[in-house]
């Protein structure tokens, strides 16, 4: 089997954004992503394109899309992955499972969403197509309700703990404040987040503004490569996939445990031992905080602390830059935003980015192994990547 590496990437800033639609994004990071790889539009062999939509574009065949812009791309292999929230990591598996084949040398990987032309009801709607619609579609708060909906079940089970997702918001906009595509970069403080206020209002209880990740624009892109076009084309720079895994679990929440993301512990542990490694080796991840609680409950899931103790994670310290295993450095999707299908292959750059050395101001002291955990849907499609440096 052929290693599959990360050997270049193009990342736009998230947020309220000038382009137009998805081909523009696109445009914005495709050619960008393969420059980056030091080679040629032509050398690439196959194009794998995430993206959610769900009605945010009426482009909804936008496979080919990247052609127009990379004219060289016509008539290679190209598919659209969608896999909700996780649509950007099932894209970036597509393609390492492409490389690792060996029907091709490279691949590029592109995330791209467009979500804030459309109206605050029809992106509640939208978002809501990654739920069970016959049981959630009604739920009040549209996905913030779902995930609502686990917290208070999470209290009931644990106990209030709104300081804790508190703490997780005000992490992740300190560390947002070092993103340079970030789309807010404000440190807000652990007392705005703690407290409702007419600028961080309730969502839904016990959900504040400052627990819900941000409506976003955006694009994303990396190229993967063979290990032997890697280690020829960027000696000492290229990130390869220890491990990749993805589980999915039931579509409805109904029929699952909400207070445990059951899929995303059989991801972890998998991909933990497919990478012949303990969590206590990573140098840091990047998890899905679409929601405060989301986070909270995801470093119960990939085993940093016992079922029901979550908070210890953040009020002690661990998941600080200078913690035992930094979490979004990046400031996540809560602060670096959430253009859905764009979000996994944003998480894979975050990482690479640190374990290249080039993180910038966001850059880590210690960048051995880095982890990816990508989340589509409330639990059901769950991506592990385990990531390290070439040598």
């Amino acid at each position: 089997m052929n290693e599959a590496c990360i050997v270049g990437w193009a990342h736009s800033p998230f947020g309220k954004l000038e382009e137009p639609d998805v081909e523009s994004l696109i445009a914005r990071v495709a050619g960008a992503a393969i420059a980056d790889a030091k080679i040629a539009p032509e050398e690439i062999d196959g194009v794998f394109l995430g993206t959610f939509n769900a009605g945010f574009s009426r482009q909804s065949f936008p496979s080919s899309l990247p052609m127009n812009a990379l004219p060289e791309l016509r008539f290679k292999p190209a598919t659209r992955y969608e896999n909700a929230c996780a649509s950007g990591s099932a894209a970036v598996h597509g393609g390492r499972d492409f490389i690792a084949a060996g029907r091709g040398r490279f691949a590029l990987v592109i995330g791209v969403e467009k979500m804030t032309a459309a109206t605050a009801a029809e992106i509640a709607d939208h978002l809501l197509a990654a739920c069970y619609r016959r049981e959630e579609d009604d739920v009040p708060g549209g996905f913030a309700g779902i995930f609502a909906r686990i917290a208070q079940s999470y209290f009931q089970r644990y106990g209030e703990q709104s300081d804790a997702l508190a703490a997780i918001a005000a992490k992740n906009h300190r560390n947002g404040v070092d993103n340079p595509y970030a789309q807010m970069r404000r440190d807000l403080g652990y007392e705005f987040c703690r407290t409702v206020s007419e600028k961080n209002p309730m969502v839904v209880s016990p959900l504040r503004r400052t627990d819900c990740s941000l409506v976003s624009d955006g694009a994303a892109a990396l190229v993967l490569a063979d290990a032997e076009a890697a280690h020829a084309l960027v000696p000492g720079r290229a990130v390869r996939f220890r491990a990749a895994l993805h589980v999915n679990d039931l579509l409805p929440l109904s029929r699952r445990d909400p207070t445990r993301f059951e899929a995303a512990e059989l991801a972890w542990a998998r991909a933990l031992k497919e990478a012949g490694i303990g969590l206590g080796d990573l140098s840091f991840v990047e998890t899905h905080d679409c929601f405060t609680i989301a986070e909270l409950i995801e470093y119960e899931a990939m085993g940093l602390v016992p079922r029901g103790q979550g908070a210890r994670a953040v009020f002690e310290g661990w998941t600080a830059p200078d913690g035992r295993l930094p979490v979004n450095r990046s400031g996540g999707l809560k602060a670096k935003g959430h253009p859905v299908g764009a979000t996994g292959v944003s998480m894979h750059i975050m990482a690479a980015m640190q374990l290249a050395g080039e993180a910038g101001a966001m850059q880590l002291p210690r960048t051995d192994l880095g982890g990816v955990f990508n989340m589509g849907g409330a639990g059901v499609a769950n991506y592990v990547s385990i990531l390290e440096r070439l040598h």
